[in-house]
């Protein structure tokens, strides 16, 4: 059976793979003044070529399939076709890396997750307030985000479907890919989640589940979380993501899960309860405070570590002082090698560590870094992390520990 993340079947990442040739980039937005303007900040790059424009998603469709760039930058909110509605069919008529352009706003995040569901890798925020001189100050991050992109495996759902619109007064559609088992219209709303002393305890023996993901990881996790049924031990999870963001990603996966799980954006002194997962806020560290069975989640200001806030590193130190050998820590998709040293520690407290295999990952990054540095104890396609969080103590059997 082929490997769906080869470069042999994707064929995208294979012409991005010249040493020395420029990331040819297809700039999408329907205003001239930021095709403009981003066309300037990305050329400025020597690793860069802007190769074409289009001003909304039927045109996008076009020159992708024309120009057959390395990478796209794609508005969300254009006249006629917008970007979300545009993507499945750019990916299919050629499989690029997409970087999505969006708003702040409740809406522009839950429109900018979609389409990070539906196979963009990356997103870059669209100033409100004087958007020539914040773009212009954000140049390098743009830059970065592109190349990065440049470097990434597009994986596109499954189950391809148009993106339905999110009614305000009524749970949001699930995006395509997402799997329907779980996911119903008809799914009442959950009331607000029970006090901590008249929840299930720490479950799974008093083991504790910690992830930490970053490039890919929304369409990851809006993948396998549906799949998830209880019993499970309590997960908590590091997503590098924006503020303004992970309140609605949180949201999202909640909608997604079955109903015996409860999913929300942690809180500081929330409970470590089974059949609960918790994704830190962005912006914050996440850290668990106490050992087993009192511990409780820290939220902090506290500096960035390994160049993130919230930082894996964080989360998985304080995992290891807090439960011990009842760590699992998994590394997933996500780029550089924060959650390295993290790993390391939980190994040296007893714990298991695992980490998402290459052909798997968006981007094989943190994962291989620790998996290099002798920081994981295995590897796993995600498919089966579903299953391997419904098993830990048959899947630590089978690696021997």
């Amino acid at each position: 059976m082929a490997n769906p993340g080869s470069e042999r079947d994707n064929p995208a990442a294979e012409r991005r793979g010249g040493e020395g040739r420029r990331v040819r980039v297809l700039i999408v937005d329907d205003s001239a003044l930021m095709r403009r303007l981003l066309s300037d900040l990305l050329s400025s790059a020597a690793e860069i070529e802007v190769v074409g424009f289009a001003r909304d998603g039927r045109e996008a469709i076009a020159e992708a399939a024309r120009l057959k760039p390395d990478v796209v930058t794609l508005d969300v909110e254009m006249p006629e076709v917008s970007g979300l509605e545009a993507l499945p069919t750019l990916l299919a008529v050629h499989e690029v890396p997409v970087v999505m352009v969006s708003s702040l706003t409740q809406e522009g995040a839950e429109v900018t997750l979609q389409a990070l569901e539906l196979g963009a890798v990356d997103y870059l925020p669209k100033p409100q307030k004087n958007p020539l001189g914040e773009m212009r100050a954000a140049r390098d991050v743009l830059v970065a985000k592109v190349l990065a992109a440049a470097q990434s495996r597009v994986r596109r759902p499954r189950r391809a479907a148009r993106p339905r619109p999110v009614d305000a007064g009524a749970p949001a559609a699930p995006a395509a890919g997402a799997p329907s088992a779980s996911v119903s219209p008809d799914r009442p709303r959950r009331g607000p989640a029970a006090p901590a002393s008249e929840i299930a305890p720490i479950g799974g023996g008093g083991g504790v589940v910690v992830i930490g993901i970053s490039t890919g990881g929304p369409q990851a996790l809006s993948q396998v979380l549906p799949m998830l049924a209880a019993p499970i031990p309590p997960v908590l999870i590091v997503q590098h993501m924006l503020a303004e963001f992970t309140g609605v990603f949180a949201q999202r996966l909640d909608r997604y899960t079955d109903s015996s799980i409860r999913v929300k954006q942690a809180e500081e002194g929330d409970a470590i309860i089974a059949d609960r997962i918790l994704i830190a806020p962005g912006g914050r560290h996440l850290a668990i405070s106490a050992k087993a069975p009192r511990a409780r989640v820290t939220i902090s200001d506290e500096p960035e570590v390994s160049g993130h806030r919230p930082s894996i590193d964080v989360l998985f130190r304080s995992a290891a002082a807090a439960f011990g050998p009842g760590v699992t820590a998994i590394l997933m998709t996500g780029m550089g090698r924060d959650g390295v040293d993290g790993c390391k520690a939980v190994r040296q407290a007893g714990g298991l560590t695992l980490g998402q295999d290459e052909a798997t990952s968006v981007v094989y990054g943190m994962n291989k870094a620790a998996l290099i540095e002798g920081a994981l104890a295995g590897q796993f396609p995600l498919d089966e992390l579903p299953a391997i969080l419904q098993d830990l103590a048959g899947y630590r059997a089978r690696l021997g520990g």
